[in-house]
């Protein structure tokens, strides 16, 4: 199965699932199809024993945002799974418990 995410989500959902797999844990990653092909929701189940690559359409770095991958792992280890969510704006603080 191909699936295209933009680059910046990409290199830091490779990240994510790097983590989870390093740790031999297996989850869900979700998104939404692409109109193209029916406008519908997707879903594979990622385990260790999956081989797993990723492609990359640009040449240049990314820049990690580590507040961005809190997020993602978050929902990587909730019930539904990994799933594209908007990135935060890593100059903002978050907010501290009290």
């Amino acid at each position: 199965m191909k699936v295209d995410f933009d680059d910046r989500l990409l290199a830091h959902f490779r990240v994510v699932i790097g983590m989870k797999l390093r740790r031999g844990e297996s989850f869900y990653l979700n998104w939404k199809d692409d109109a193209s092909i029916g406008d519908g929701n997707s879903t594979i189940w990622l385990n260790p024993s999956i081989p797993l690559g990723f492609k990359f359409n640009g040449g240049r770095d990314i820049s990690i945002n580590h507040r961005w991958l809190e997020d993602l792992m978050t929902t990587a280890n909730s019930a539904t799974g990994l799933r594209p969510i908007p990135e935060p704006d890593n100059s903002a603080k978050r907010e501290q418990p009290e």
